[in-house]
């Protein structure tokens, strides 16, 4: 009898050990398949042929979850950059697969096809992606164990999909800022989440739906019912447009006669900051700064001035000089005006800081008026309205680094040669290792370190601007648009400190040696591509010397010193942040790099690139990051 029970024993091991196997083999040939569906497959370097995805109920392959019995259950490949086309046909082969997450990647286009041949799928998340177009209306069909469908943060249009509604295991659903119009489908059951803000939905909120905060269908002017304001009858709307209607030629009327009886008697005034409307420059939507009212506190229009070295100027004379639109940032327009005395000024017009409270506010933007460094950019005034916050000052003539790197060079522009950009990043070193000395309480004493945001002099010293304004911004626009919210700990762990500054300065870094745009900053919330990543699998797969910008390819014996630096930078972007440098280590690495090479006669004039590598004694590992927090 124990003899049996022992041979059915080790019978039912083998089983498990064969079934394993198979399983095995079988979900490892299906992404494989998926992954060679991908732009850029390279990225999911550690899925080889060779190698099986699972091992002893243990995950192998990034991104990979294995259950106890070798199968595949869950796929999470989020903030990786990945593009293409997600193979959902290949995705279907994985029997046990339940929950699955391309979150914060770059894919484009419409909706993928075959979804719904997912049956068994629980979770899924497309969000922060720049998916387009119209979802087919029975995309989600016969998907009866999905629970959690996120798709927020991508460029959907048209109506939610009708075959979500019969869904009965959906409790979480998030399609907010998108742009889908008509009517919330009739969902006649409670969710746990449900957030369709920031669209064009209109019509009647489902009565289902009236217990859900109102923020979560803020954004949709059309929506109406509880948790809204009630809907009005289409008596009332009628009444409303014939109102507007009338006014609007009444108006129209009036301006009409009015240019008739002015024509010919006055020329057109040229353009002040108060009137400004940019006609004819597409690049530009109409931004005007409207004449300032005043506000509950009793404020005027009052600048404040928080420096003690400036030459004082009004608010009003401010609005009437010449001015001119530089462009619209991640927190709204900016403006260069000249004043009376001929020195031009930047205004930066904010909306996303109407949290702040007035107090907290003066406080802060007060003590950013004391600091002084030599590659800051000076805060020289403010003004303050409860929905309505400018902050002034100087204008740089030779413009961003983002400009230098990424646009077009006249046939005069200066190109970023090696010393120029070396010069350019210990600058930015320097400035940054000064606001977290300044500014030791703050959580991100940058934060939103970016190359838009470094401005460079004629002599292409750096100033740093849009510091330490974390604090006053409101919460959900920062975490959207502020570069420290795209961090690995924030994405991942919705958390920041003081080490996500030295991650922006490391991608600043890899986007200088490089000369690519780290895009996941061209769009809110999207990751068209990580910067970091990318150098990653290049230097570990290829170590080539070609991951530099091609107009630094003249540097004569930098070549060591650029890969210092590319090092550092690496360092910066480590994904784990416990293993990622301090600042102080990497200002400190920063400030030890020269222009030219102290042992280059080390080298003959016809070392090769492998010869600089192993000779400045850079492995593998010094160069490998982890990518998986």
């Amino acid at each position: 009898m124990m003899a049996c029970r022992v041979v059915a024993c080790i019978i039912l091991m083998l089983s498990h050990i064969i079934v394993g196997f198979f399983a095995d083999a079988d979900d490892a040939a299906a992404l494989l398949t998926f992954k060679n569906s991908l732009s850029n497959p390279s990225l999911l370097y550690d899925w080889k042929e060779t190698s099986t995805p699972c091992r002893a109920n243990t995950s192998i392959w990034v991104g990979v979850d294995c259950n106890d019995d070798g199968y595949i259950y869950r796929l999470i490949l989020e903030n990786m950059g990945l593009s293409g086309k997600i193979d959902f046909d290949s995705l279907a082969l994985l029997p046990q697969l339940r929950a699955l997450s391309f979150k914060n990647n770059s894919f484009q286009g419409p909706f993928p096809d075959h979804l719904n041949k997912l049956r068994s799928l629980k979770t899924l998340y497309l969000s922060f992606n720049e998916f387009s177009g119209v979802i087919p209306d029975d995309a989600f069909y016969g998907m009866n164990s999905l629970a959690q469908l996120h798709l927020g943060h991508n460029v959907f249009s048209g109506p939610i999909p009708s075959s979500l509604v019969p869904l009965t295991k959906l409790v979480r659903l998030s399609l907010e800022d998108n742009q889908f119009d008509g009517q919330i489908p009739d969902f006649q059951r409670h969710f746990s989440f449900f957030n369709v803000s920031n669209n064009h939905l209109t019509g009647h909120i489902p009565a289902s739906l009236a217990d859900i905060s109102p923020s979560l269908f803020a954004g949709n002017d059309g929506l109406c019912g509880k948790p809204l304001p009630s809907c009005k009858s289409s008596k009332n709307k009628t009444l409303i447009i014939i109102v507007v209607v009338v006014a609007s030629v009444v108006a129209l009327a009036a301006i009409l006669a009015f240019a008739y009886f002015r024509r010919g008697r006055t020329k057109t005034p040229q353009l002040s900051l108060k009137q400004l409307q940019v006609q004819g420059t597409e690049a530009h939507a109409q931004f005007a700064i409207m004449a300032p009212k005043e506000s509950p506190d009793g404020n005027k229009g009052k600048l404040e001035f928080v420096r003690n070295d400036r030459e004082r100027f009004e608010l009003q004379g401010l609005l009437r000089a010449s001015a001119e639109i530089l462009g619209s940032s991640d927190f709204g327009p900016s403006y260069k005006a000249v004043i009376a005395d001929g020195s031009a000024m930047v205004v930066k017009r904010f909306r996303e800081m109407s949290d702040a409270p007035k107090s907290e506010f003066y406080d802060h933007i007060t003590r950013l008026g004391t600091l002084s460094h030599r590659n800051l950019l000076p805060l020289v005034a403010f003004y303050y309205r409860n929905d309505e916050k400018l902050l002034i000052s100087d204008y740089v003539e030779n413009g961003s680094l983002a400009t230098h790197l990424h646009g077009k060079h006249s046939s005069g522009g200066k190109k970023l040669d090696w010393p120029t950009r070396l010069k350019i990043i210990k600058g930015v070193a320097r400035g940054l290792a000064y606001l977290h000395k300044e500014l030791p309480s703050l959580t991100l004493p940058h934060g939103h370190l970016k190359s838009s945001n470094v401005l460079v002099d004629h002599t292409f010293e750096p100033l740093l601007t849009d510091y330490a304004l974390a604090p006053l911004v409101n919460k959900g626009h920062a975490q959207q648009h502020m570069a420290a919210y795209k961090s690995p700990e924030f994405t991942q762990y919705a958390r920041t400190i003081r080490k996500t500054d030295v991650w922006s300065l490391g991608i600043l870094i890899l986007e200088m040696l490089t000369g690519k745009f780290p895009a996941n900053y061209e769009r809110q919330g999207s990751s068209k591509g990580d910067l970091a990543r990318w150098v990653n699998s290049v230097v570990r797969e290829e170590w080539t010397g070609e991951v530099f910008d091609v107009e630094m390819s003249g540097t004569k014996n930098g070549e060591g010193e650029m890969l210092k630096l590319l090092k550092i930078g690496m360092c910066c972007c480590e994904w784990k942040v416990e293993r990622r440098w301090d600042l102080r280590e990497a200002v400190d690495r920063i400030e030890e790099l020269k222009e030219r090479e102290r042992e280059c006669d080390e080298f003959s004039s016809n070392a090769s690139e492998a010869d600089i590598y192993s000779s400045r004694a850079m492995t593998d590992d010094d160069f490998s990051f982890s990518i998986n927090a």
